[in-house]
């Protein structure tokens, strides 16, 4: 499974980019708010720093301004891959996009006939909100897995972008199903690496070698 970061903060893309733990990332508008630069500069500079596809989402609502959005977007780079939301219109954009060539990411899916519309009009990837379907107390794994069994099914090449990931767990669970793709928040990747008994065995071992009273420096 590939991990792209849902981020626009520059320095926590270098930091997983130079230790090889992402393939791309995901932005958004209340991301690119939260960075408080303009859009095109900030993911400029994230195509830059990362070779994988970069997510940048459109904000109209009809699909003549989505495809329009879409175009200006891909100017930025080639790895641009555009966002469209998962409605009517999104697909409509979706399909002109996909058409000219370009890299499609449809956004806020939260049922299986959504993602399997998505892969009709010919999307790159599909974004399943994991965490927001866990907020209504449904289980957002049960629709990852409602889709990889459709897309398996039928031979449909979108690739299954498991997006609102809240947890540590989420992207294992995620991994387990067959998602092509999982974007978290950097803490979410992070948070991957801790364990309990980790830290309890390093104290151990630490403990232990400070009775040795040696040094290996």
């Amino acid at each position: 499974m590939k991990f792209f970061v849902d981020t626009a903060d520059i320095d926590a893309i270098r930091e997983l980019h130079e230790l090889g733990m992402i393939d791309g990332v995901t932005t958004n508008p209340s991301l690119i708010m939260k960075s408080g630069r303009d859009i095109k500069e900030v993911t400029k500079e994230i195509c830059d720093l990362v070779d994988g596809p970069v997510s940048a989402e459109t904000v109209a609502l009809d699909s003549e301004g989505m495809i329009a959005e879409g175009r200006e977007l891909a100017k930025i780079a080639d790895n641009i891959t555009i966002k469209v939301p998962l409605t009517w219109d999104g697909l409509k954009a979706c399909k002109v996009l996909t058409d000219e060539g370009r890299m499609v990411n449809v956004t806020l899916c939260f049922s299986a006939n959504q993602a399997l519309l998505a892969a009709k009009a010919g999307a790159t990837f599909i974004s399943p909100f994991i965490g927001r379907l866990d907020d209504l107390n449904l289980d957002g794994l049960d629709l990852i897995s409602d889709i990889r069994q459709i897309y398996d099914n039928y031979g449909f090449e979108t690739n299954i972008l498991a997006a609102s990931i809240r947890s540590a767990n989420h992207m294992s669970d995620c991994a387990k199903i067959g998602a092509d793709v999982a974007t978290a928040p950097p803490a979410v990747i992070h948070a991957m690496a801790n364990h309990v008994l980790t830290d309890k065995g390093l104290d151990a071992f630490l403990s232990d070698w400070k009775k040795t009273g040696q040094k290996i420096l």
